[in-house]
């Protein structure tokens, strides 16, 4: 080969490993040719001289390019650092997820009312929207890394308040300090693995951690069922086993490196570098090293002296249409209603009319696996159909779902047993119990329950009855006042649900509702919001983003078994299709798509106004690499890099 020759080949090659991150191969033998033609053959990493002689066409070197570009391979320590990170979404996920089986057992065990009930499933969630805020002030001055620590260390420390507890006061303070550490892993984890992925990876890895938090769902309610056996402080076992992943997260953190977007804002370039070329193997990094640092400086140039970072957010056009948008994706996530169905799904099966705790805590179990595989679907899609149409799609199919669910207590209620006999009350107090014909009615005050027997599958001899003020599993006088007695002579007891044959009704409203939204609405708020805010917004916009969530989160859990009781069960859920429609009005209108996107180039998507941010985005899906080959322009075609994968 010509000395010309092999320097065009030298040449041509490094410009293609420094501009498209693919890897360096040299040819050692093969014919000698003319020195321009072999510097455009040299774009192929050619595997022998016969496929150098036939990439002569254009056509055949954008075909070899691609293939060149898709032998890139990510490297393993990427995924690792994916995995340990996203144990804190599975341990927000469990310790989430795991109330809705213990407050069966919790409600009969320490006598908890329906207020109890709902303290300490949001005591968690203010607790977690409080430090999702504060998690951003520390996120900037001590770096992702740490902050992960600080949450695995909360949630070991509060699993065991939980293990320990002798009285609600206790378990409410240790569900306090779960929440602590759901909020800081809620905001930090995507964040830290948005920083730390390369663009091509970045949707998937960051909806591994929304697979987590369902997984960790999935768990919880297994670990539910298993311990629902015990007689006795079942619910120690199901709130205490957190502290078993915190640990694992805590060690393995120990060993595992900052944001290499992090280190970089701070000055600590080298160890950036160094961190940076762990993270991508192969893969040249000073295009995207060059690309960070010169993006961090000319935003601390612009923002140099412009006051808190919210209020720079604020006054500057694109990231105050990013913060809109992020913050809007996670309040109608919540008021589309997932967490009253991933907290209360017990309880909700047991209002439809399933009478066995332990049958409602595996049906339980059985939404929460729906909900993590189906999530899984996400993962799947989310770099082929894109961010903006799986969150439009997931939330159509939600709001059908919830619109059947509603029905289905509709149903149940137009066939809810009529209260046939009206005991005296022995102690002659006036009881509202007794102005009820309905057991539908009955069912929705909290002071009230069902006396009834089955004459094979009709309700017969039914009386609405005072609620007994020591345990919701008796009547407070009456024939079913003593359990022994009544279930010898074949009368049931029932509180907070009505017997109906149409409770297989709520089950499928409640897989359904999880099919659509686990795949787009589940993940898609978490993922948008890592990509959307420039490097010195990042940790503020996704602390406030994560405490929008955790707000409306408080506001929905700690609402929903009143607003079941003013709304009914069914007026409930038809509320909840109403904010999901309102949501749906505004992706439609504001979510821009960010796939396949650099971190970097995101920002741009907000320049526009914010009602036209998604639908003016007529080239979605469209991205182009450029190489230069000897002073010429050459361009992969429309989507061919963000399809390589």
């Amino acid at each position: 080969m010509s000395r010309k020759a092999s320097d065009n080949v030298e040449y041509t090659l490094r410009s293609l490993s420094n501009l498209m991150g693919e890897k360096r191969r040299r040819q050692a033998d093969g014919s000698a040719g003319s020195g321009a033609a072999a510097g455009e053959r040299s774009l192929i990493a050619a595997e022998s001289c016969s496929s150098l002689n036939s990439a002569a066409s254009g056509g055949e070197l954008e075909r070899a390019a691609r293939r060149q570009f898709q032998q890139d391979e990510t490297p393993g320590f990427v995924y690792v650092v994916s995995v340990f990170s996203a144990l804190g979404g599975f341990l927000f996920g469990y310790d989430t997820g795991v109330v809705s089986g213990a407050l069966l057992l919790l409600k009969r065990e320490l006598n908890l009312d329906a207020l109890w009930q709902e303290l300490l499933v949001s005591s968690t969630v203010g607790a977690a929207a409080l430090s999702a805020l504060a998690g951003g002030v520390l996120n900037g001055l001590c770096g992702r890394r740490p902050c992960i620590l600080l949450a695995s260390g909360l949630f070991t420390a509060g699993s065991g308040v939980l293990a320990a507890a002798r009285d609600k006061e206790t378990l409410l303070a240790g569900r306090v300090v779960v929440g602590l550490g759901i909020g800081v892993a809620s905001m930090t984890v995507p964040v830290y693995i948005a920083e730390v992925a390369p663009p091509h990876l970045r949707g998937r890895l960051v909806t591994i951690n929304s697979l987590f938090i369902t997984g960790g769902q999935f768990f919880a309610s297994v670990v539910d069922g298993i311990f629902s056996y015990l007689a006795k402080d079942g619910w120690r076992y199901m709130l205490g086993l957190s502290a078993v992943p915190a640990v694992i997260q805590f060690l393995g953190f120990l060993f595992l490196p900052e944001s290499p977007r992090w280190l970089i804002q701070k000055g600590q370039t080298q160890r950036a570098r160094r961190i940076l070329s762990q993270m991508r193997g192969n893969q040249a990094i000073d295009e995207e090293y060059d690309s960070i640092k010169n993006n961090i400086e000319e935003e601390e140039k612009e923002v140099g002296a412009a006051g808190p970072v919210i209020c720079r957010m604020l006054t500057y056009p694109p990231t105050r249409r990013a913060l809109i948008v992020g913050c809007g994706l996670q309040m109608f996530q919540q008021l589309s209603g997932i967490n009253t169905v991933m907290y209360y799904s017990a309880t909700i099966l047991q209002m439809s009319g399933v009478e066995d705790d332990r049958l409602a805590i595996w049906l339980a179990a059985l939404t929460a696996f729906i909900n993590f595989i189906f999530t899984l679907v996400g993962v799947w899609l989310v770099e082929r159909m894109g961010r903006r149409k799986l969150t439009l799609g997931s939330l159509t199919g939600t709001a059908v779902a919830l619109i059947i669910l509603a029905s289905g207590f509709l149903l149940s209620a137009q066939v809810s047993p009529r209260i046939t006999l009206n005991p005296p009350d022995p102690s002659h107090q006036n009881s509202t119990c007794t102005k009820y014909s309905y057991c539908s009615g009955c069912m929705l005050d909290p002071d009230c329950g069902l006396c009834y027997k089955l004459n094979k599958s009709s309700v017969v001899e039914s009386s609405c009855i005072p609620v007994d003020k020591d345990s919701t599993m008796k009547a407070a006088w009456g024939r079913c006042s003593n359990e022994t007695v009544f279930k010898k002579e074949d009368l049931f007891w029932a509180y907070n649900f009505c017997p109906t044959p149409y409770s297989w009704t709520a089950l499928l409203g409640l897989i359904l509702y999880l099919v659509f939204f686990a795949p787009g609405m589940g993940p898609m708020p978490w993922t948008v919001n890592s990509e959307i805010y420039p490097l010195w917004a990042r940790s503020t916009g996704n602390a406030c983003s994560s405490g929008v969530n955790w707000v409306f989160n408080v506001l929905v859990s700690l609402t929903f078994l009143h607003t079941a009781e003013y709304l009914t069960y069914y007026g409930a859920f038809l509320l909840y299709t109403g904010f999901a429609a309102l949501g749906l009005v505004f992706i439609y209108g504001c979510l821009p798509e960010t796939k396949g996107k650099k971190l970097e180039e995101i920002e741009s998507l907000f320049e526009n106004r914010l009602c036209t941010c998604g639908m003016s985005d007529s080239d979605e899906g469209r991205y182009i690499e450029y190489i230069r080959v000897k002073g010429s322009n050459y361009h992969l075609s429309d989507n061919d890099a963000s399809d390589v994968e």
